[in-house]
């Protein structure tokens, strides 16, 4: 590990005062990770916050602070009766407290350490949802608004001198989704695709002494090595404080290099400096100081990497270029929820944890969706080399969007993010949810961070502006054709359910399409995958997003559970991602491919129709496939249209290639069941928009056998489309 990596990675709170509280067991809770119980109430996360600009003197604020939930939004006598772990929400069981309040009040004592005598005092908010009003020894020092942006007070002037312990309290309202202003996906009432409400200080609060003049962020430019022109940086500075004569140095001691300018913007040519990607995450070491009168009046340690990202032409299609080089991205969509602390994860490892699961899976970056996450995240993206798309939090859908708080934290998403290399794509909207001003927000963006391409809307609600064409299809992907000059993304698909058992948040869970096991969602991934690499190929897919990395409390569509356990082994996904890839043979053609005459009856038939030998002479007679036209996807040769159909053929089959390679090839809209020699093949749920790959049982593989073998198929219809079609494929693998 190099020195940098080190030193921020094993950062510890200076010693501080802690309320004199005996922390109370953490809430029941529905589910829990396993670093749950690695949690200390007294210090949780002792880790410095803010990897991009560290300062070697600062006080942890986390653990047991006094709380009280008033039942109006303001005034009340406050009773401080309850106890809460910051910086959990109160709604997580980890918060201790596990109940819902528009209004939470927060109250603990500290001290200042006498080390920091003759400096500013400031205390520092990684996030707090949503308004916050903070008071020192009864003096108001702010009032924040914005539930994902970090925030901070200058507290000197409000400190009582005459006191050694201080009091500080913060007062939090929260509408929720009876607001305006960006939530994502927290609703007051969950249910589907929205999940339990977020209120209060839910990231990292501390206290840090600063000089008269300090930095407040950094925000690096830089150009890679490339065709004999120098690597280099260009480092701006917002610094607080600043006067005429002082100076920004810049030094990059690993690198040798240093400059000092009279300026808060400094350039560095760093030579052959290596440059950063997924597969070589180099991070190089900065030391930033400010100077007065030659004097380092405050100094931080920071990094940064040298990548270039852009978009352009092949030649035939807009693709994604990373330091000069084409690429085809596969991405995941990443929530960041968590059973236990809901937005905020139990701790610093399990955080790791998720990215190094998402390389485990073999993607190259994740869709960080309508959430912004700790700024620890993004620097174990950098460190670990995982791309990331980031999109802005949504407001709710449906109703008025608060343009004025929208703006403001879209603003501070990229002042605050932008200094991270990990990040190489914007995402104004999702899904038209509080969608409005699209074109002045892409160009806000634009003329905030030039460097990182912009997508307008992720899914259908497309504007016409931006880089990005991005549409969503689920469970199958797909590929669309996009004007020229944007780049075609399938920005979600997938979505396929898995129950495990024990592992689930609550019993009526749902997915785009359920599968029965571990080897039948491999199956599913790998099939799915296959075809989008194909559409890179032939219709310019430029990038593609799977739904997704974990369950989320009632979806259970995640290659994760919700408490973070693989669903099957990580590696055969990561195959399916980065290849090889396999090719399809035909074993036993379906309709899309010949015409082929099953025996079938639209009324239940007698036992044992399914099995060899059994006597259909009464069934009718017709070409496959079978259904209405309009359903999407369908070969449609012999009409259906009642509830139920039973179908049976033979087939020759002579086995050529290993049996765990065989497959069906299905097109079923809706529940499916497939026999093969009367032994159950599979049993799907649900319904697919085009014909799918799906594994056979391994009683239906042992079934199998040379020469003649029975097909039987049943399908149930209930609404919409309808239509089913089954064939035999086989996977053959690249020597």
């Amino acid at each position: 590990m190099s020195p940098l990596l080190s030193f921020l990675g094993t950062f510890l709170l200076v010693a501080g005062a802690t309320p004199a509280l005996s922390q109370d067991a953490a809430t029941p809770q529905r589910l829990s990770t396993r670093w749950a119980a690695e949690v200390d109430a007294r210090a949780p996360w002792p880790e410095y916050p803010r990897p991009s600009l560290v300062r070697g003197d600062w006080l942890n604020l986390n653990g047991a602070w006094e709380c009280a939930l008033p039942k109006t939004t303001d005034g009340d006598e406050l009773s401080f009766d309850r106890r809460v772990v910051v910086p959990f929400a109160i709604e997580s069981a980890l918060s201790g407290v596990g109940a819902h309040a528009e209004r939470v009040v927060y109250r603990r004592r500290f001290e200042v350490p006498a080390t920091w005598s003759g400096r500013r005092v400031r205390v520092n908010f990684g996030a707090v949802d949503w308004r916050a009003r903070v008071v020192v020894d009864g003096r108001e020092v702010g009032v924040h608004e914005g539930g994902f942006d970090a925030f901070g007070f200058d507290l000197s002037d409000a400190l009582d001198p005459a006191r050694k312990e201080h009091e500080l309290v913060v007062d939090v309202f929260d509408p929720t989704d009876a607001g305006g202003q960006p939530i994502g996906k927290q609703r007051v009432k969950p249910g589907g695709i929205w999940y339990t409400a977020v209120t209060g200080i839910w990231q990292t609060v501390w206290l840090e002494p600063l000089g008269d003049a300090h930095v407040d962020r950094l925000t690096p430019v830089t150009r890679i090595a490339r065709d004999g022109r120098p690597a280099s940086l260009t480092l701006s500075a917002e610094v607080g404080g600043w006067r005429s004569g002082d100076e920004l140095e810049v030094e990059a001691p690993a690198l040798g290099r240093k400059v000092r300018v009279a300026a808060t913007v400094a350039s560095l040519e760093l030579g052959d400096a290596a440059a950063w990607s997924p597969a070589t995450p180099v991070l190089h070491e900065l030391v930033v100081r400010v100077l007065r009168d030659g004097r380092a009046i405050d100094q931080v340690r920071s990094y940064c990497a040298l990548r270039e990202i852009e978009l352009k032409s092949d030649g035939a299609f807009t693709r994604i270029f990373l330091n000069g080089t084409q690429l085809f991205p596969i991405g995941v969509l990443d929530q960041g929820w968590w059973p236990d602390g809901l937005y905020t994860a139990p701790n610093d490892a399990a955080l790791a944890a998720d990215v190094e699961a998402t390389k485990a899976l073999g993607f190259d970056f994740a869709r960080k969706h309508v959430k912004v996450e700790p700024e620890r995240w993004y620097w174990h993206c950098d460190r670990l080399g995982l791309m990331v798309w980031q999109e802005m939090p949504s407001p709710r859908e449906g109703g008025e969007p608060d343009a004025a708080s929208f703006e403001r934290e879209l603003v501070e998403l990229l002042r605050e993010r932008a200094f991270h290399p990990s990040i190489v794509h914007w995402i104004v909207f999702n899904e038209g949810w509080g969608q409005h001003d699209t074109a002045r927000y892409v160009e806000l963006v634009r003329k905030l961070d030039p460097t990182r391409p912009v997508t307008d809307a992720s899914g259908w609600t497309h504007a016409s502006v931006g880089d990005v064409v991005d549409y969503h299809h689920y469970p199958a992907p797909t590929a669309q054709i996009v004007p020229a000059g944007f780049a075609s993304v399938l920005g979600e698909f997938g979505g396929i359910a898995l129950r495990v058992k024990d592992h689930l948040w609550q019993s009526d869970s749902w997915g785009y399409r359920e599968d029965e096991s571990a080897e039948m969602l491999v199956t599913s991934y790998t099939s799915m995958l296959r075809r989008c690499h194909d559409f890179a190929k032939t219709a310019g897919l430029a990038a593609v997003v799977y739904t997704q990395l974990t369950d989320v409390e009632g979806e259970i569509n995640g290659l994760l559970t919700y408490d973070r356990v693989f669903k099957a082994e990580p590696r055969l996904f990561a195959r399916a991602n980065r290849g090889p890839h396999p090719a399809l043979r035909v074993l036993v053609p379906d309709g899309r491919r010949e015409e082929l005459r099953w025996r079938y009856t639209l009324t239940a038939p007698a036992e044992g129709w399914e099995r060899p030998g059994f006597d259909d002479s009464r069934f009718e007679s017709g070409l496959a496939g079978f259904g209405t036209r309009e359903t999407p996807g369908s070969w449609v040769r012999t009409e259906w249209t009642t509830s139920d159909i039973w179908l049976r053929r033979e087939f020759q089959f002579h086995p050529s290639t290993p049996l765990e390679d065989v497959l069906l090839a299905v097109h079923h809209d809706e529940d499916c069941e497939i026999w093969i020699n009367g032994v159950l093949a599979a049993k799907l749920a649900g319904y697919t928009t085009g014909y799918e790959e799906v594994p056979l049982s391994s009683a239906a593989r042992a079934a199998l056998k040379s020469g003649a073998n029975t097909l039987a198929v049943h399908c149930k219809q209930t609404a919409g489309g309808q239509y089913v079609d089954v064939g035999l494929v086989a996977w053959v693998w690249p020597k």
